[in-house]
């Protein structure tokens, strides 16, 4: 996939982790897939849109995100979706619902005719073995199958268990294992040949200068959407990492 940003933006965003206990972030993705996304060639939403998915048979009824991201694809704006470690049971059947394309994680992209790779992130916090472990497991095609034939009342008491024993472990580690591995990093450029990545995940927004088979690479990290909406944007050629208020 080749994007140009000289005709039109191409926007990142991720980590939304989006639920109904926060309305805040919700009407703020609303305003923004309603207004200044329209202006963009593309829209790559990198993992954790929501806060937990448990199949889309679960979809509320009334869900407001499938429709608001369909009425942006519809308007002329490429949605690309990609999993996060809390929505990697999203299917097609939302992407469908949604307009969007489902992306492999990681995906390699040309903007403006240079190599970017993107992907959520976690895969890349290999200093954390507990936590790959997990990843492993809940990434395997047997254990979703095996979830997904549970009733939903039953995958959403096991989605709640998951976060309560995520938050007790997150609160007990050290920060450097939570964040990604500078080898992993690299190793990951090197093997795609790309000179950029862009990923979220670890909710420390920033752009971070490295050197990857000997050549300069960047790496790009998107903000979270608790405090404020983080977006990454490319117009002709420059990256600019922006916050904003959440909508009230």
């Amino acid at each position: 996939m080749t994007f140009n940003s000289h005709k039109a933006p191409v926007l990142f965003i991720a980590d939304l982790h989006l639920d109904p206990a926060r309305p805040e972030a919700l009407r703020t993705l609303s305003s923004f897939l309603a207004g200044p996304a329209r202006a963009a060639g593309a829209l790559f939403i990198l993992g954790d849109l929501f806060e937990a998915w448990i199949g889309d048979d679960a979809r509320p009824p009334d869900d407001p995100v499938a429709p608001a991201l369909a009425a942006l694809s519809g308007a002329g704006t490429d949605v690309f979706l990609m999993h996060g470690n809390r929505d990697f049971l999203i299917g097609e059947a939302f992407a469908a619902a949604a307009g969007a394309t489902l992306l492999e994680e990681p995906t390699r992209i040309e903007v403006d005719g240079e190599p970017v790779l993107l992907e959520h992130g976690d895969a890349l916090c290999t200093d954390d073995a507990a936590y790959q472990a997990f990843r492993r497991q809940v990434r395997d095609p047997t254990w979703q199958a095996q979830f997904l034939a549970l009733a939903p009342e039953a995958r959403l008491e096991q989605a709640r268990a998951a976060r309560l024993q995520s938050g007790s472990d997150t609160a007990h580690k050290a920060e450097a294992i939570m964040d990604v591995n500078n080898e992993a990093v690299q190793q990951r450029l090197a093997s795609w040949q790309a000179t950029r990545l862009i990923h979220g995940h670890t909710h420390r927004p920033g752009r971070h200068a490295l050197t990857a088979a000997g050549k300069p690479c960047e790496r790009w990290v998107l903000g979270d959407w608790f405090e404020q909406a983080s977006v990454l944007q490319v117009t002709a050629g420059v990256y600019r990492l922006e916050s904003s208020p959440l909508a009230l």
